[in-house]
């Protein structure tokens, strides 16, 4: 019970120490990248998993100006962009049939001077038909390039409550105004400025601008806000409120994470060189079969004309296709919610007490790695469920980092203890309990690979047997226990005058013996001699501390001069004690 309350305190302390080391590395910019970066690629492909069962809004289409439209307008007209007469007579045949809204992903900047007719027209167009919305951009030119304008007022986003701080995604300082005739003939002017991430691809959009401390909406965002019947929103809660049903959840950048619908052509797209024909000819069929009471989007799909983006479902995105799923989203109140951090450390957390507590439990390896393999792909699963049912993005990056850094040094943990319980019962298996000395087995054990040494290497090795004089009768007069004292001190003094790569052992019994390594015979006797000199000399306290004499004998023999098995040499060694008991005791003796 003690072992194991100090295993899950020593896991409690390697996970605390994990999330604490992955606290400090947030404090430095290229890990907040990395982790960024890839949680971005997690996010991509959820996206791509997800929206295989989604399904856009028939309403909405694009009138697109494709690589056929292009080919068709320069052999008829002869130059993009197209005079304003063409967009004016495909708007007012589209109008006949009643669409929702037209809505121009397309910048009207200036007039014409050589067809002045064609833009006033075209602004009449705008004037007379309350659905028309139009585009323009902001930036951050310096004065010095271009004077800043100070904008209508009726162009302004009316906010009832709250605010949103200043930052690079939704503040500018200068405005790329279209015509003032377009400015003033309508107040559906909508933003069209488009952010992408670090790396290039676009997975938010800002749905409301900040311009000389006025707020001003994106493109889509006022389309919306007319469908919807409203005039005024709130910022709450890091919310945009724009009615009781339809919210949308910034990030911390106040944009929103927008949420796909599939690749390019999602919307219904209709090449505008069809209903460039059809109005021409007056094909009131064409535009009813196509554009009534739909919400269409007019726009460049072209890669001609540079507004190609790249989205986490697609490449090669048309610009007017993201505002399309921005509108959608919005209809749909259909997009994605960032989890805040707590609860991503939260999971983290979570995962990684469970992660470990498993590997502790299962003591075989392929099972563990197989738990580790499936808790990743089955966490994989969960997220991208949750994204697809309640669009929530929860990480990914960091539960795996943890999951796998939990296993890695859980799994290291429980390696080192077992390493180490091996090694305290290899250590109790080879030593004798009561001297603390190696054992017989190990002895023998050690005697093969010295032997083994010598016949590979010519590492020669020396073997002292040593036997405390007339033990039996110690036992008889003294006592076990004394006699145990005696073994006891003996073996001590044996370890003392050894060096770290001799190996001292109890023989047997009141036998020891030592093996000196790389040592030859007159080393070892002279070695022998000190062991047996400092015995005769110590004095040995007892269990009732009396202090007594003891006297050993020593046998020494030399691997190549006594034998070259190990019996051999310890037979020599036990022959040379036996002489030295039958002349005396108390001595060594390294010859037969």
């Amino acid at each position: 019970m003690k072992n194991k309350k100090l295993t899950y305190a020593i896991y409690a302390i390697i996970i605390t120490l994990l999330f604490g080391l992955l606290f400090w590395l947030g404090h430095f910019a290229k890990f907040q990248e990395f982790i960024s970066k890839t949680e971005q690629n997690t996010f991509d492909l959820r996206q791509n998993l997800i929206v295989k069962n989604k399904k856009p809004n028939k309403d909405i289409i694009i009138l697109a100006a494709d690589d056929a439209t292009y080919e068709y307008i320069m052999d008829k007209y002869g130059s993009w962009p197209i005079t304003r007469q063409v967009w004016s007579d495909v708007v007012n045949s589209i109008e006949k049939v009643n669409p929702k809204y037209i809505i121009f992903d397309l910048l009207f900047i200036k007039s014409n001077l050589y067809d002045k007719k064609a833009d006033n027209n075209f602004v009449n167009t705008v004037k007379n038909n309350k659905n028309i919305f139009l585009s323009m951009n902001f930036d951050n030119y310096s004065d010095d390039i271009r004077q800043s304008k100070i904008l209508d007022d009726k162009l302004k986003l009316k906010v009832k409550k709250g605010n949103l701080e200043d930052n690079p995604y939704i503040t500018f300082v200068n405005c790329r105004t279209i015509m003032d005739e377009l400015i003033d003939a309508t107040k559906n002017i909508g933003i069209i400025n488009i952010t992408r991430d670090s790396d290039g691809i676009i997975r938010n959009t800002t749905p409301v601008f900040k311009y000389k401390g006025n707020y001003y909406p994106n493109l889509s965002f006022a389309v919306a806000m007319d469908i919807l019947d409203q005039d005024a929103i709130s910022f709450e809660d890091n919310k945009i409120i724009i009615d009781e049903k339809h919210k949308i959840p910034l990030d911390g950048t106040k944009r929103a994470i927008l949420n796909w619908y599939g690749k390019s052509k999602t919307f219904k797209h209709i090449p505008l060189w069809e209903a460039i024909k059809a109005s021409k000819e007056n094909n009131i069929k064409y535009f009813e079969e196509n554009f009534k009471n739909k919400i269409v989007y007019i726009g460049t799909t072209t890669t001609s004309l540079s507004d190609i983006k790249s989205v986490p479902t697609e490449s090669n995105l048309a610009g007017v296709e993201l505002h399309a799923t921005f509108l959608n989203n919005i209809l749909d109140n259909d997009f994605i919610k960032k989890a805040p951090a707590k609860i991503d450390v939260i999971i983290s957390i979570l995962l990684s007490f469970f992660v470990g507590y498993i590997v502790l439990k299962t003591a075989s390896v392929p099972k563990t790695i197989i738990f580790l393999i499936t808790t990743l792909i089955l966490y994989a699963l969960i997220s991208t469920l949750v994204m697809a049912k309640w669009n929530i993005w929860i990480s990914v990056v960091l539960p795996y980092i943890t999951i796998i850094s939990t296993f890695v040094l859980i799994y290291c943990e429980k390696y080192l203890m077992k390493s180490k319980d091996y090694e305290q019962t290899y250590k109790l298996a080879v030593t004798d309990g009561l001297t603390q000395l190696f054992n017989h087995r190990y002895f023998q054990e050690q005697m093969i690979n010295q032997v083994n040494n010598f016949e590979r290497y010519g590492n020669i090795f020396s073997l002292i047997l040593i036997d405390i004089d007339f033990f039996k009768k110690f036992n008889d007069t003294y006592g076990h226990q004394s006699g145990d004292c005696v073994l006891k001190q003996v073996a001590n003094i044996l370890k003392k005058n050894s060096r770290t790569s001799d190996v001292v052992c109890r023989y047997g019994g009141e036998e020891m013996v030592i093996i000196l390594t790389n040592t030859n015979k007159n080393e070892a006797i002279i070695t022998a001699e000190k062991i047996c000199n400092t015995v005769r000399n110590n004095k040995f306290t007892l269990v009732n501390n009396e202090k007594v004499n003891v006297t050993i004998s020593v046998g020494v023999a030399t691997v190549g001069q006594s034998g070259k098995k190990p019996q051999e040499i310890i037979e020599y060694a036990d022959k040379c004690l036996y002489k030295a008991k039958e002349s005396g005791r108390n001595q060594v003796v390294s010859e037969i």
